[in-house]
């Protein structure tokens, strides 16, 4: 969805008022008749020039819509020494426009290789999700000059078109919405209403640091640009705007292309412990361009954060020449891709850590002497209910003898054997457990993810998987329900 309006020669509270109810309207109505709710503007509040003269605009929308909540958020980061008389002016400001407001305080840890821009960029909108319900609408006071910059710093990356899309109007965000009502309006026109309406603001003394990149841009670099050409920021919003277009496009025929490519947990072929994978079948006669395009959006489907251009090359190069047998791993940030039986999965580093056997073998002892009722674990990317139930028709693992040692353990040696109850007649003898991981599609990296249950060193079962038929309750005795 996109708000077509001209370049203001001059910004009037009317015209501010008007860009507002053109962003907003027809999503509070769009809202209104799918949620049955009524969605609140969320204003993000810097108390900058820009943010404040969006809260003016915001003041005139409440008075003319009280129906509809507003709200301002300021978020107190605690880098500059000037920080709290920030939140007093916030505050004092949102008393003056007959707005609530909320200050909302966050650390900023500057990790490896991350920019404190960007740690405060993400502790910021990490506030703002607080405050979001679905259908919500979150404004920003990013400009004109804004978008340039965006720009910019996308061709400084090397991004294609996604980003050199830079910013839009409006776009989903999360389960809430993301408008820019100011995104055709320069930074001159605002400095020049906020001039006239006679607003205070504060000034950010990091504004003027141009070791960090944006003000870099903005310091030294756009005006030079501006004056040798004064329309710049209008063509590289024309720029950004058809780059996005495009963007749509190639969106559009991905999500049209991608199911095919996708293995989900109710294909036939599935691993019942990953929640997805991406198939490699014919994937490699498709050209390098459909490669990295239908495998960036399986990645995006999977909602991990996206490999570099070089790293998803170096991803797709080794995918498609490794053997379906190879351990291989290839990571980047807190992920990794895994390959097995000819399909690909994307994995976190997180998720990949054995669980503690100790207190799962607690709590399962708890669960057979029926002092809990129900017992819930994680396998993989799935969850598995353990609960004591009386046998019928479904297999249920039989309760441990008297004075048995029982135990959960991750992991065994690939010659332990065991005789699952899926067994057919033509395999009446125990099978080695490497034999049944195979048999059950189990990839090698989630072999010591599965919890085995023991009885005096007797494997019997493993959880979510089988149960053993000799350890099977027998029909009206209790059990466990592992599957």
């Amino acid at each position: 969805m996109t708000v077509k309006h001209s370049t203001l020669a001059q910004l009037s509270g009317q015209q501010l008022l008007s860009l507002l109810e053109q962003a907003v309207m027809p999503l509070y109505q769009q809202t209104t008749l799918q949620h049955e709710r009524t969605p609140k503007l969320v204003l993000a509040y810097s108390g900058g020039v820009d943010s404040e003269v969006l809260a003016y605009g915001l003041s005139a929308f409440a008075q003319k819509y009280p129906h509809i909540a507003c709200l301002l958020i300021h978020v107190h980061h605690g880098l500059s020494p000037n920080a709290d008389t920030w939140v007093q002016h916030c505050i004092t400001s949102a008393g003056y426009y007959q707005l609530p407001v909320q200050i909302e305080r966050v650390n900023v840890d500057k990790g490896p290789r991350q920019s404190l821009e960007a740690q405060a960029r993400d502790a910021r909108y990490q506030a703002f999700d607080r405050y979001l319900n679905p259908g919500d609408i979150l404004l920003t006071a990013h400009h004109q000059d804004d978008q340039l910059e965006t720009l910019l710093l996308a061709l400084k990356r090397g991004q294609g078109p996604k980003g050199l899309g830079a910013m839009g109007a409006i776009q989903a965000y999360h389960h809430a919405w993301l408008v820019r009502p100011l995104l055709d309006v320069s930074r001159e026109q605002i400095e020049q209403f906020a001039l006239q309406q006679r607003l205070t603001h504060i000034e950010d003394e990091s504004n003027q640091d141009d070791s960090y990149d944006r003000n870099f841009l903005r310091l030294d670099i756009i005006p030079r640009l501006k004056q040798r050409w004064p329309s710049i920021a209008i063509t590289a919003a024309r720029s950004a705007a058809l780059c996005a277009q495009q963007q749509d496009v190639i969106d559009d025929e991905v999500s049209h292309r991608l199911p095919q490519w996708l293995m989900l947990a109710n294909d036939d072929n599935a691993s019942i412990i990953e929640s997805s994978g991406f198939k490699l079948s014919g994937f490699g006669q498709l050209s390098a361009a459909w490669q990295a395009l239908l495998f960036r959006g399986y990645l995006i489907h999977c909602g991990v954060s996206l490999p570099s251009q070089a790293q998803l090359q170096q991803i797709l190069s080794q995918l498609l020449a490794a053997k379906d047998d190879a351990n291989m791993a290839i990571q980047w940030g807190g992920y990794q891709v895994k390959r097995y039986a000819g399909v690909a999965y994307v994995l976190s580093n997180s998720d990949l850590k054995t669980p503690d056997p100790l207190s799962l073998t607690a709590d399962f002892i708890r669960l057979l002497k029926g002092d809990v009722t129900e017992l819930q674990i994680d396998i993989g990317q799935h969850q598995c209910l353990l609960s004591q139930q009386l046998s019928a028709d479904k297999p249920l693992l039989a309760l441990a003898p008297t004075n048995s040692k029982v135990a959960i353990r991750y992991g065994a040696a690939g010659s332990i054997k065991c005789q699952p109850q899926f067994a057919t007649s033509q395999r009446p003898k125990p099978r080695e457990l490497k034999k049944l991981w195979q048999e059950c599609n189990i990839p090698p990296w989630r072999r010591q993810h599965i919890p085995l249950v023991f009885y005096d060193e007797v494997l019997v079962a493993a959880i979510g998987l089988w149960v053993d038929k000799r350890y099977l309750a027998q029909t009206g005795h209790q059990g466990i329900s592992l599957l």
